[in-house]
């Protein structure tokens, strides 16, 4: 099973990703017992955010994870730019927190920037890891000049990840964010990372490539995007699903490792970045 360090701790490749989930009450039965079969799989880290329904998400992922052992979990949590001040952040900490049932983040990220000035946002991130509330804060969304402004900033470069969107349909981050990242010792958080089921036009489940790669491996073709995501060093997967078969694939797919071959097609079907790229957001 592929592993990566982020934060000071080793975790498996491939955690829980937990946008759009807690929306529909009709489905938190299944969605709660679909976080439960990752973690019983093998998965160790979960990413939510505040943003996601409105806090609905952290709700369910902190009933879901409430038998769970705290020391065992890698918790992820992101604050939205609007509460990204000296005034509003710790008290937007505070209900992620009271959501989520712990008494401390992993992993605390700036969903994206916004209006308040960086120098102000990571000063007070800086503060509230002293507090013990996060053990350590990235920032999400970021491209290569927002890094460099980032590391330019007393205490920036003590960002422990970047959490960007990068899938097989989605390759800019690898013309200059990536190399960035490897030359800093930034791990990525790769979201969705399956390009969300194809919904964007991306047709990645459905390319012929994939499809004999995945026949090749007896695996399914989320499992070989998600191989593909995290070929790269030090990048983390956050798929999401709410079913529990989905789910155990999503994790065992930790252990599926593309052949040079394999890679070498799948680059040519969906080609590398030659210049620099707008970074791709949802």
């Amino acid at each position: 099973m592929k592993q990566l360090t982020i934060a000071g701790q080793t975790v498996p490749a491939i955690g829980i990703g937990t946008w759009h989930m807690g929306d529909q009450p009709a489905q938190r039965s299944a969605e709660i017992a679909a976080i439960q079969a990752g973690i019983a799989a093998g998965a160790r880290v979960i990413d939510t955010a505040e943003m996601y329904g409105a806090g609905r998400a952290e709700s369910l992922v902190g009933e879901a994870l409430a038998n769970e052992r705290r020391e065992d979990l890698f918790l992820i949590s992101k604050v939205l730019p609007e509460n990204a001040s000296r005034q509003k952040l710790a008290v937007s900490l505070d209900a992620s927190l009271q959501r989520l049932r712990t008494d401390y983040l992993d992993l605390y990220l700036y969903h994206w920037r916004g209006t308040v000035p960086l120098a102000e946002t990571v000063s007070t991130l800086q503060q509230l890891q002293t507090t013990g509330k996060i053990r350590a804060w990235g920032i999400s969304n970021f491209d290569q000049a927002d890094l460099n402004e980032l590391w330019s900033l007393p205490g920036g470069n003590q960002a422990a990840a970047n959490e960007d969107l990068y899938h097989l349909g989605s390759r800019g981050l690898e013309y200059d964010v990536l190399p960035w990242q490897r030359a800093h010792q930034l791990p990525l958080i790769a979201y969705s990372p399956i390009a969300q089921g194809d919904v964007w036009g991306h047709h990645l489940t459905t390319n012929e490539i994939v499809q004999q790669v995945a026949a090749a491996h007896h695996a399914t073709v989320y499992q070989v995007l998600l191989a593909w995501v995290i070929r790269q060093p030090q990048t983390l997967a956050i798929p999401q699903t709410s079913s529990i078969a989905h789910m155990q694939q999503n994790i065992a797919a930790g252990a599926l490792t593309l052949t040079a071959e394999e890679l070498a097609q799948l680059d040519q079907a969906f080609p590398a970045p030659t210049t620099k790229q707008p970074l791709d957001t949802l």
